[in-house]
């Protein structure tokens, strides 16, 4: 039976195309069936381009409110009762009450490319928190020299942590990799800045030795800034405050990177007969580092099913995004996250 995933059709910065689109795309692709949720007068005509005829399991479902990157995230979840993030979010809900995620106004899960602070408060307050978790984490997949995709969390869901968090985020990011990723026994390191025990700041120092402690985890201590795309550990666990400025600091050197390798390759005759002739291997570098071909970022933490994507996604990310939803609702990720931390 097709899962359903509920899309915020007004999130990106380009919204609603993207998310039409990239709905479209997963439909075809995908056993899902797709909600899209945002204004209909917006929404319909868009539909009716993207499936140029063909019948697909695409559905709009109004939403008379949006959250703009914009807004104030704790003011607009107050004051939009009927946006877009809520009314997809509230349709998780309700096929997390019902035992059953089919049916009118059900979802498996949730997928915006929005407001992330929106997105994490609404999640919170409509979801909930699974048992024995203090804060949710949001985690990103990371591409390796290995070839296979690493995760790290937090990247931005709680500036300031205590080792507790922590310990907390390595048995979700764990269980995710597991379940998800396939990965069969996930390594787990600290970022630090130092493999030395000593190394490090008083978060890691008493986070470190937590985690020693922790059941069922394959810990292999501190890692480094680094070890992030060397495939040295499965599962890299820091603040958000830390994990925010890696993943940003990445960006703009993957921006750096693309920018200057044009620049060379148009600034000969040489190398512009050697791009050409290089064309499929520079497609599958662009490939392994595009963000596109990862989908989202799973808010780890809450009860339910909720993937945030990057502003800029576009419809490739966007059905990649719902991809990975459905992943995550099949594998019954939480239900193995609250019964590991029932151990720890």
């Amino acid at each position: 039976m097709p899962t359903d995933i509920v899309v915020d059709a007004m999130g990106s910065d380009k919204a609603p195309e993207p998310e039409v689109r990239g709905a479209v795309l997963a439909a075809r692709q995908y056993d899902v069936r797709v909600h899209l949720v945002g204004p209909e007068d917006k929404l319909r005509p868009l539909l009716r381009q993207a499936l140029r005829g063909q019948r697909h399991p695409v559905f709009i479902v109004p939403a008379s409110e949006w959250i703009t990157m914009d807004d104030k995230a704790a003011q607009a979840v107050r004051s939009k009762r009927d946006s877009s993030m809520r009314v997809g979010l509230r349709m998780v809900r309700e096929g997390l009450a019902s035992g059953s995620t089919h049916g009118p106004g059900k979802a498996a899960g949730f997928f915006t490319a929005g407001n992330t602070g929106a997105a994490m408060a609404t999640a919170k307050m409509v979801l909930g928190m699974l048992a024995g978790v203090h804060r949710p984490a949001l985690a990103t997949i990371m591409p390796t020299s290995r070839g296979v995709p690493s995760l790290l969390l937090d990247v931005g869901a709680n500036v300031d942590c205590d080792p507790d968090n922590l310990v907390q985020f390595a048995v979700m990011g764990n269980m995710y990799a597991k379940n998800v990723l396939k990965i069969a026994n996930p390594r787990v390191g600290l970022l630090s800045i130092g493999e030395e025990e000593s190394k490090g700041n008083s978060l890691t120092r008493d986070t470190l030795p937590l985690l020693r402690a922790v059941p069922n985890i394959n810990f292999i201590g501190n890692v480094e800034g680094r070890d992030l795309f060397n495939g040295h550990s499965d599962v890299t666990v820091c603040d958000g405050f830390v994990g925010n400025v890696a993943i940003k600091s990445i960006e703009g050197c993957a921006h750096l990177m693309s920018h200057s390798l044009r620049e060379s390759l148009k600034s000969t005759v040489t190398s512009q007969v050697g791009a050409l002739l290089s064309r499929r291997a520079f497609a599958e570098f662009k490939k392994r580092l595009d963000y596109s071909e990862y989908g989202g970022a799973p808010l780890l933490g809450v009860r339910g099913v909720c993937i945030v994507g990057h502003g800029s996604s576009n419809e490739k990310a966007v059905m990649n995004g719902i991809r990975v939803a459905a992943e995550f609702a099949q594998a019954e990720v939480n239900s193995g996250i609250e019964a590991a931390l029932q151990t720890t």
